[in-house]
């Protein structure tokens, strides 16, 4: 009998394992190795950043809710970290791959994230977040796609393009670094870059007749783009994990840091056509192309690559608000995404962010509410997990404008978690600015010219606005979103032009829950690196 029980303990451990791993979400593994290469973007040699020997980096493809182990070598000959933009790093800052959260890799060293791309569809991209490596690669395209219970609103396209465009500057890292610590100011940009090519340098081959999908994501570091195929329509059908109205356009205006997903049918004669991106809102308008090729191509390109849009605003204004919910569609769940009704929750704070640009010590500087962000010795997370002292204040950043001049802070502000905030973008300069903010997702409510009052509430889209992490904030005007405070870690807000970024224009957003609990954040990862004041500690336990 003591047989028998014994030999069925152990076949219901084994089916309880068998269940509980069959239950688990996928796991994908990835070995990275960062190196330094010569590539010749623009016809110039250059020290580039690749990953496996790829300039750009490889691309990562996911499903809702996948696990990605992704371990980093960094064989570069100084500190390096990757950043997820997009993915939310539920309860699990410590991921987030950002200086506030993550000690750098040391040259020599390797880490492994542990990512969940938690509830989270869409179109993203990870890049390099220190000093100024984003500008020399190390960035690469980051799928999520809908797992195959949950209905997508637009039939299965024929093919699933990545598209990573930007400005481009021939001068290495190391020399846009050093302007910048001289106080000084980027020079423009010397040309623009898809898939890591200048222009006819990338084809995109289609076959006649036949829907295919671009995942199309502005990853330069200082100009807002336009992207047009000659002689073909765009199908918007995705923003940053939102399934949108699917409305058509012409061209489509991606900011920094922004990410789109279209639907293009080749429905045109069999040659070669045109794709153009073009910078926005610069006095000098640059270009560059890639090639649209049908396989039955019976001809190359032909004629002048089509125009667009440069500097008309209200232009770029009207097409952002045309950009809506689709309410009736699901999102990672199996529920529409309209069921989230944002517009009638009462907002619990309201924070106004006003980006400037202070000369501070002599020296150029950038900032919000007047604070300049200066980094930390000691990453604001660890500080936080191992309550060490003096690496930063709580509030050191107004959640208004003081209208003081600029000042040197390593800048925090404190949110309590389950809060519902309204976040007001105001920018007073003549320049457009686009700013993202990691671990959520918001919802645009309204973005105009002049000057935000809360009368300005009169006029905010409380019903099918569409829900994202980076968003433009025109010259001399305001965007207004609600944000779900429902994400416990420490949190960048940062703008997306690079140099600005470098130089203070950005800050942390600690959401705290009083409950030490997993249910609202994961423990310190065991592999954890450690530095600055944290050397020396412990994680936790093996």
């Amino acid at each position: 009998m003591g047989g028998y029980r014994g030999f069925c303990s152990v076949l219901l451990v084994m089916i309880l394992l068998v269940t509980c791993t069959s239950g688990e979400d996928p796991y994908k593994f990835y070995t990275w190795n960062v190196t330094y290469g010569d590539i010749y973007p623009l016809g110039v040699k250059q020290q580039g950043i690749l990953i496996n020997g790829q300039f750009p980096g490889p691309q990562i493809d996911s499903v809702t809710n996948d696990n990605l182990i992704v371990n980093v070598f960094n064989s570069l000959d100084e500190p390096f970290l990757i950043s997820w933009n997009g993915v939310q790093q539920r309860r699990n800052s410590w991921q987030d791959g950002v200086y506030g959260t993550n000690c750098p890799i040391p040259p020599g060293q390797n880490f492994t994230y542990v990512l969940q791309v938690k509830d989270q569809i869409g179109s993203y991209f990870y890049y390099p977040s220190l000093a100024f490596h984003k500008a020399a690669g190390g960035f690469g395209g980051l799928k999520i796609s809908s797992r195959s219970v949950i209905p997508v609103p637009f039939d299965p396209p024929a093919g699933d393009f990545t598209v990573l465009a930007g400005d481009w500057f021939k001068k290495n890292h190391t020399d846009l670094k050093a302007i910048l610590d001289g106080g000084s100011d980027l020079p423009f940009p010397d040309g623009l870059l898809i898939n890591g090519r200048g222009s006819n340098g990338y084809t995109f081959t289609v076959d006649q007749g036949r829907t295919y999908r671009f995942r199309i994501s502005n990853v330069g570091i200082s100009t807002s783009l336009n992207f047009r195929i000659q002689g073909h329509k765009m199908l918007l059908v995705e923003v940053e994990g939102t399934h949108t109205l699917q409305n058509t356009y012409d061209s489509l205006d991606i900011h920094l840091g922004q990410s789109y997903s279209v639907l293009v049918t080749a429905d045109q004669p069999g040659q070669d056509y045109y794709i153009v991106v073009s910078t926005r809102f610069t006095s000098q308008v640059l270009s560059s192309t890639s090639i649209l090729h049908y396989s039955n191509s019976a001809g190359g390109v032909s004629g002048p690559p089509p125009g667009g849009p440069t500097t008309q605003i209200d232009w770029s204004l009207e097409q952002a608000r045309s950009v809506r919910r689709n309410l009736t569609a699901s999102g990672p769940r199996p529920n529409p995404q309209g069921s989230y009704h944002y517009g009638l929750i009462n907002t619990t704070s309201t924070i106004r962010l006003q980006n400037s640009a202070p000369v501070i010590n002599g020296k150029q500087r950038y900032a919000v509410n007047s604070v300049s962000f200066i980094p930390a010795d000691t990453p604001l997370k660890l500080a936080d997990y191992f309550k060490i002292s003096g690496v930063y204040s709580l509030g050191s950043i107004p959640s208004s404008p003081s209208g003081s001049g600029g000042y040197l802070q390593t800048s925090v502000m404190g949110a309590d978690f389950r809060g519902f905030a309204e976040v007001v973008f105001e920018n007073p300069e003549d320049t457009v600015q686009s700013w993202h903010i990691d671990g959520h997702s918001f919802f645009v409510v309204g973005m105009d010219g002049g000057q935000w009052t809360p009368a300005s509430k009169l006029t905010y889209n409380l019903r099918d606005t569409v829900s994202r992490c980076t968003v433009q904030v025109y010259p001399n005007s305001w965007t207004a979103v609600y944000m779900p405070l429902d994400n416990v870690g420490m949190w960048n807000i940062r703008s997306e032009n690079w140099a600005r970024q470098y130089l203070g224009q950005q800050f942390y957003l600690r959401v705290y829950s009083s409950v030490n609990s997993w249910r609202d954040e994961y423990p310190i990862p065991k592999n954890a690196l450690l530095c600055g004041r944290a050397m020396g500690r412990r994680t936790r336990p093996l």
